[in-house]
């Protein structure tokens, strides 16, 4: 058990991290992820308001649908990456548990919020976790990837979700605190469910290609840097940072956020420099792991622009570790898209 986001939570149980991840990728992995934040935002033109914060555009999003983004600042740095659920006439908003305070600060001072600090949150994850809630909710079931809805397991009202920040087919679960346990119990009851810690989340996280806030995403790396170009509206204006995003759209930025794999068998960690085939010192390495899907290390990084080299070094206990620049995600996504 370690603190984090201010809650004492596991890194891994006894079967240890590889088996936990590699359960996760062929059955089911059970989350507990109510340290993160949970609020809605409510009032008269809540979309248009919102739509004023972030680089993306609301205007397509339906009832009953989510999308991604970021809450940016004045100079286009990240405040928080976030999922945004459009329920009835609100929306659903989840944040990360290291900067759900200074989030809901920040939303309270421009919009209606309502912080749902009574919610927990679960997650089952992997390809198995349909056949799971099929037995739970019908309604859950026939969602397809990035929906929502308001429903019921076992009597119990919950919001339920189908996205997966693992990169498999799962959904998530919002329930109220006191409900938390039997709800818990209920969906680790299941043989294919099993418990889940930080550290798979992490290296299922990684596998997936997905920024993590702290790492490749703060306040003073941009979208674009982030090579999260694809949540940015082409036609999106006002919202704050937009300037600075523009003009690095256009003219391109002087970071890029890249996959390695890792020749050998010692992982290269957060932190690490890196160095081109010159020896130059082109970035630094934002997460790094060993990935147990690959059998190998891997790492994200945010490197300079203009480096095209397909091998990068680093230099770790007094080795030359080589490493080959790899298209994002390292492990293809199984979500349960429309066809």
């Amino acid at each position: 058990m370690v603190t984090y986001a201010g809650y004492q939570m596991p890194v891994r149980y006894p079967t240890g991290i590889i088996k936990e991840h590699l359960h996760c990728r062929s059955q089911v992995g059970f989350f507990d992820i109510s340290h993160m934040g949970q609020c809605l935002l409510r009032g008269l033109n809540i979309m248009k308001k919102l739509d004023l914060l972030i680089p993306s555009a609301l205007n397509n999003l339906a009832k009953g649908h989510q999308c991604y983004s970021v809450l940016t600042n004045a100079s286009g740095g990240i405040i928080d990456d976030l999922m945004i659920s459009r329920l009835d006439n609100d929306l659903m908003i989840v944040v990360n548990g290291n900067c759900k305070e200074k989030d809901f600060a920040y939303l309270k001072s421009r919009l209606n919020v309502q912080v749902l600090s009574d919610q927990a949150l679960f997650a089952l994850q992997g390809p198995m976790a349909k056949i799971v809630m099929a037995q739970l909710s019908e309604q859950a079931c026939q969602l397809y990837y990035m929906q929502t809805v308001k429903t019921k397991v076992k009597g119990i009202k919950c919001i339920i979700s189908r996205s997966g920040y693992t990169g498999e087919d799962g959904f998530e679960i919002s329930v109220a605190n006191h409900y938390a346990r039997e709800m818990a119990e209920l969906l680790l009851s299941f043989q294919q469910v099993k418990p889940m810690g930080l550290g798979a989340r992490d290296t299922l996280r990684l596998e997936s290609g997905f920024c993590l806030y702290g790492n490749e995403l703060t306040d003073t790396i941009t979208p674009v840097e982030a090579s999260l170009h694809w949540l940015i509206d082409k036609n999106k204006r006002h919202f704050p940072g937009e300037k600075i995003i523009r003009e690095q759209l256009q003219r391109g930025a002087v970071t890029k956020r890249i996959g390695l794999v890792v020749e050998g068998r010692i992982p290269v960690r957060e932190h690490q420099a890196i160095h081109d085939s010159n020896h130059r010192n082109v970035g630094m390495i934002s997460s790094g792991r060993f990935s147990p899907s690959l059998n190998k290390p891997i790492a994200m990084a945010l490197i300079d622009s203009q480096c095209s080299d397909a091998s990068l070094y680093a230099y770790v206990r007094n080795k030359t570790i080589a490493m080959q620049v790899t298209p994002l995600p390292f492990v293809n996504p199984r979500y349960h898209r429309r066809n």
